[in-house]
């Protein structure tokens, strides 16, 4: 098997496994930064889609101030290319993770590219909800907290499990461009020892881990919105 690696994938075979540009340290890489920004970029835009939900007008805590204020949030970092992204909050990342490269480094642009995406999923996926359960729920004496954790979250958590894996493959493909430009990960692979050495088999091979990855994410997305769609029990 070795051998035959080797012959046919001889680029792909000498970068080894371990090492700064071993494909078990791009596989972690990638991963890393698709996990912690997943986690916190994920905490933000669910709280971002909560609060346009909650204080839109008619919304069980309409203000019309601070929707304002989480919208236009929102859309700002939304309509940042993420590479622009990534030089803007330089000075910034530098102070949080004390640094401007690696992949540390590409966790903050990766979480702020990541959470107004996310936000606009979540407040599409709460709008869904019925009105009339709320308003029964408002009638029976229900809190914000009971409508948030138990007709929000709880009747759309199906369709927030979709929206969450539309996300982490979005944000997949952001970890790919973060390691374009020197993030690590299966970018840095595919462009540094691929692509700009002019050895097709280590970016053809970069992009198929890329595309197993998302798939195995959407598959398991699928499975989990399935299990948790309470319509189907």
């Amino acid at each position: 098997m070795l051998s035959l690696l080797q012959q046919y994938l001889p680029n792909v075979f000498s970068l080894g496994w371990s090492g700064d540009a071993g494909w078990g340290t791009a596989i972690f890489q990638t991963l890393f930064m698709t996990f912690w920004p997943a986690i916190f970029g994920g905490f933000l835009g669910l709280i971002f889609g909560l609060s346009l939900v909650l204080t839109e007008e008619g919304g069980i805590l309409a203000n019309k101030f601070w929707f304002n204020v989480a919208d236009k949030i929102v859309s700002i970092f939304r309509a940042i290319p993420f590479v622009i992204l990534l030089a803007f909050i330089a000075p910034v990342t530098q102070k949080i993770v004390g640094t401007q490269i690696g992949i540390k480094a590409a966790l903050v642009p990766l979480t702020l590219g990541v959470f107004p995406f996310y936000a606009r999923q979540v407040q599409v996926a709460l709008k869904g909800i019925d009105p009339g359960k709320i308003e029964a729920a408002l009638s029976l004496g229900a809190t914000t907290k009971d409508i948030i954790f138990e007709i929000y979250l709880k009747e759309a958590r199906s369709e927030l499990i979709r929206v969450s894996t539309v996300t982490i493959i979005s944000l997949i493909g952001l970890t790919a461009m973060a390691g374009a430009v020197g993030a690590g990960g299966l970018g840095n692979t595919a462009i540094s020892y691929g692509y700009n050495r002019f050895n097709n088999d280590v970016t053809l091979v970069a992009t198929l881990l890329v595309i197993i990855l998302i798939f195995f994410t959407q598959v398991v997305g699928d499975y989990l919105a399935k299990r948790f769609n309470h319509q189907i029990r």
